[in-house]
Parts: C-alpha cells; sequence; structure tokens
C-alpha cells in the first residue's frame, strides 16, 4: 500500500485561494526588517504567499494583505520593486 505525499498549501494574500505552495512566490521579512521575494521558500524571515500574477499583487496591495501578515507597514518602493521582480520571473 503506497503512501500519498500530503501537498503543503499555502493561502494568496491577495486573492485568498488555497494553492500548492509551489505554485506561489514568497514574500519575506528579513529579521534586518527589509521585505524581498523569497524565489527558494527557504530564507529566514516572516513570509506571506501570493500568486505569481502581477493583479494578485495589486490585490494584496489594495486590501493590505502583505501588511497584515507580515506585520509592518510596506512602502510603495517596495512593492514597485516586488512588481518588477514578478515582471522578470513571468518572462523566465
Amino acid at each position: 500500500m503506497a503512501l500519498q505525499k500530503k501537498v503543503p498549501l499555502r493561502k494568496c494574500t491577495g486573492c485568498q485561494e488555497m494553492k500548492n505552495k509551489k505554485e506561489m512566490l514568497r514574500v519575506l521579512r528579513t529579521p534586518e526588517g527589509e521585505i524581498v521575494l523569497d524565489e527558494t521558500g527557504r530564507k529566514n524571515g516572516r513570509g506571506a504567499y501570493i500568486c505569481r500574477s502581477l493583479g494578485c499583487l495589486e490585490k494584496a496591495r489594495k486590501n493590505k494583505g502583505l501588511e497584515r501578515s507580515l506585520k509592518v507597514k510596506i512602502p510603495e518602493e517596495t512593492y514597485e520593486s516586488l512588481k518588477k521582480e514578478i515582471e522578470l520571473i513571468d518572462k523566465r
């Protein structure tokens, strides 16, 4: 009898959908307090997940989902840099 592996699910802070962890991007607040995109999903810090779409980033910005999850006020410049990073990932 083969055991099935449990698939880790995470909730998008933008659209509020539960999806496979590997399909999503992790936004990280480092111990130093900076907000970065964690492509590996293994860096230290508090993390929140968003779908790989700019629409979900905009929803998370509008409903302050990332700010709530990361427990910090996020400046507009940080949202712009996250947007650029997501665009680069989409082009790959």
